[in-house]
């Protein structure tokens, strides 16, 4: 079973067909701008965790401690029924992205050799997503990994396969292209719009720059708003997290987040900057040793 992460990539007409500036997004970009500025370091308040189960996860480069969440105990249960059995334990962190997250639970990936690729294995089942617009994919956040939704529209989680999100900062800027990334994407996704997509198909096949600048242009003027909004509409501490500790919004609202790391950051600093080959596999394989309840 796939169950690799997939991240909402640039929709092509975005990427292709770019709408020039004028003076009123300069002014729009210069007061987001002063916004950012204006943000004071805040991390997640991971004292306030310890109310929540608690595993620690002895890997080849240190431990990491992780809270599981209550609002999520579908996830919860299944992830300790696990580590109870010791499934985990041999298992390799078969998937670095620097940056963006650390990824594990493969079963197969138990004396993989080094060429072999992994991430389709898993415990024989999926779990039901419990996806919520509260929690938010902030550095150190554990969650589960899944197929993609071509497949999956349920968004339903792999039974064992995980990720953490190691991340780095995203400003105001950054924000505001995360927010029109998801909305193109859901504009685009949405069968009312695919006379949208057709018209990007034949202006893309004749090579006709003009018409992709007049669709781009007619893009802006629909998904402009929903942006504005959706950004006006994301908390304030959520933003000053996001842009002073860092994470990986564009996973956010579309994969089932299940817990916190608590301690242990420094293994996650060290785990998301090893040397990674083809499918993003450590060249050096990195271990789970041991996952256990604490007390």
């Amino acid at each position: 079973m796939k169950t690799i992460l997939r991240v909402a990539a640039f929709v092509m007409i975005a990427a292709t067909a770019c709408q020039p500036k004028n003076s009123n997004t300069d002014r729009v970009d210069s007061t987001r701008k002063a916004l950012e500025e204006t943000f004071k370091p805040l991390a997640p308040d991971t004292a306030a965790m310890a109310k929540f189960t608690k595993v620690e996860m002895v890997t080849d480069l240190g431990r990491i401690e992780l809270a599981l969440f209550d609002a999520t105990p579908k996830h919860r249960d299944n992830f300790l029924k696990l580590v109870k059995s010791r499934y985990y334990e041999g298992m390799l962190f078969h998937r670095i992205i620097k940056e963006f997250m650390v990824q594990s639970g493969d079963p197969d990936s138990k004396g993989a050799k080094p060429d072999a690729m992994l991430g389709q294995g898993g415990p024989g089942y999926a779990l039901e997503a419990e996806i919520s617009d509260t929690l938010y994919h902030f550095k150190g956040a554990l969650a589960a990994a899944r197929q993609g939704d071509e497949v999956n529209p349920e968004r339903k989680s792999s039974g064992s396969q995980f990720y953490i999100v190691s991340g780095k900062a995203v400003g105001t800027t950054e924000m505001t292209e995360v927010l029109h990334q998801k909305a193109m994407m859901k504009f685009m996704q949405d069968p009312e719009n695919i006379s949208y997509q057709m018209r990007y198909q034949v202006a893309t096949q004749r090579q006709d720059g003009a018409a992709l600048q007049d669709l781009q242009s007619e893009l802006d003027k629909k998904i402009g708003p929903m942006v504005e909004t959706a950004y006006q509409n994301l908390p304030q501490r959520v933003k000053q997290i996001y842009a002073t500790w860092g994470g990986s919004p564009y996973l956010d609202q579309d994969y089932t987040i299940f817990g916190f790391v608590t301690k242990g950051y420094d293994v996650l600093e060290a785990l998301q900057t090893a040397e990674t080959g083809e499918g993003d596999r450590p060249v050096k394989d990195i271990r789970i040793l041991l996952v256990k309840v604490l007390p």
